[in-house]
């Protein structure tokens, strides 16, 4: 039903999408210029994914605070300073003087990531209560539309023979004032905040567990694709570099586009049909990026592994916001927890396994808990 706040809901809602662009944006980036930090370190595939489990380590830490922080300054406040420091730490990734000093910056490019992305996932949750409706896929599909957006940008930049570190702090400049604009129309401090007491971060358990393991399953895939489909297209199939970089666009923008009619598919269909439905495409494409050795073929099936797994997360998180007796930031957070081992320790996980054998058979787990997911699928009507 319609309220007396509908005007200000509207901006607040396109500032919360302002908000997902950019962290899509940004990430994609950070994807886009995995070759570039490889060649510029002079590291192997191992090593290369140690760097992104370090990443993994300060999400996890990020996670482990992210629902107390929210509860007390509100999503407003921790979105506004995590974006906009997720941005300016992008423009360092090939300043550091040394590996050492790469890997603790992605630590903290991790933890500022994931706090930023349980802020804005809390605001997306807070308006799609509010407004009675789902909102959270398209909310995702405009952080799968900025994933596209910078993908794009980042191979056009390379094509034209833009220095990479010109190009990094050119989208670090961007994003972090357009972050910064868009905090300031989320939702005040009072709509996102807790007043009761918080103990500190639990494992979730019960149907929080079993939405965390969902979301790890889908978010091992989705991760594996982010960070290495570049690499893959580039390595494996002899793709330059900026052609290979569509590998992220295609697979982005396929999933942008998914889950910008999810919302209307959730309001029609049970969680339990569409995520079976997703991960078993997302499976199907997968085999088939792997199986051919043409590159256009294998644009096609990132293409469909985006739209396999385009509704995955928005459907797991918007359950776990609405999990009786939890605040909707710790319930975020403590799913996150869960998706985020997945997300951060999947990809070098893949990296260990493309030094021991080959990046096209380390990313046949891409399959394998594409399968799992859908086998599993059925937990989620019960929740």
């Amino acid at each position: 039903m319609a309220t007396a706040v509908d005007p200000v809901s509207a901006r607040t809602r396109w500032a919360t999408r302002t908000q997902f662009f950019c962290s899509g944006f940004i990430f994609a980036t950070w994807g886009v210029h995995i070759p570039t930090v490889k060649a510029h370190y002079g590291i192997d595939e191992a090593a290369l994914g140690l760097a992104m489990l370090a990443a993994g380590f300060g999400a996890l830490l990020g996670l482990s605070q992210a629902g107390r922080w929210i509860g007390h300054y509100g999503a407003r406040r921790v979105a506004a300073l995590c974006g906009t420091v997720y941005a300016v730490l992008l423009g360092g990734i090939v300043l550091m003087p040394s590996y050492g000093a790469l890997l603790a910056l992605l630590a903290m490019f991790g933890l500022v990531t994931s706090v930023f992305d349980v802020a804005i996932n809390t605001e997306a949750a807070q308006l799609e209560l509010r407004g009675g409706q789902p909102l959270m896929s398209g909310m995702h599909g405009m952080f799968s539309l900025g994933g596209m957006a910078g993908a794009v940008t980042g191979g056009v930049a390379l094509a034209a023979g833009l220095p990479p570190q010109q190009h990094l702090w050119l989208v670090a400049a961007a994003m972090a004032l357009a972050v910064a604009w868009a905090a300031t129309a989320m939702l005040p401090r009072w709509a996102t905040a807790s007043s009761h007491t918080d103990n500190g971060f639990r494992l979730p358990r019960g149907a929080l567990a079993m939405l965390g393991l969902l979301a790890a399953l889908g978010l091992i895939a989705e991760g594996a694709i982010y960070d290495w489909s570049v690499l893959y297209l580039q390595q494996e199939l002899g793709s330059p570099q900026q052609q290979a970089a569509l590998a992220y666009a295609s697979f982005s923008a396929a999933m942008a586009a998914a889950r910008f009619a999810g919302d209307a598919m959730r309001a029609r269909f049970a969680p339990a049909m569409l995520l079976r439905g997703s991960a078993l495409l997302a499976a199907l494409a997968m085999t088939l990026v792997l199986f051919t050795g043409t590159p256009w073929i294998a644009l096609l099936g990132f293409a469909g592994v985006g739209v396999g797994f385009a509704n995955v997360v928005p459907i797991l998180f918007a359950a776990s916001a609405r999990v009786p007796g939890v605040d909707p930031a710790r319930g975020i957070a403590a799913v996150s927890a869960a998706a985020y081992l997945g997300f951060m320790a999947g990809p070098p996980a893949i990296g260990l396994l493309a030094r021991a054998m080959s990046l096209t058979m380390a990313l046949g787990v891409v399959v394998v808990f594409a399968l799992a997911l859908a086998a599993s699928a059925r937990h989620a009507a019960a929740r």
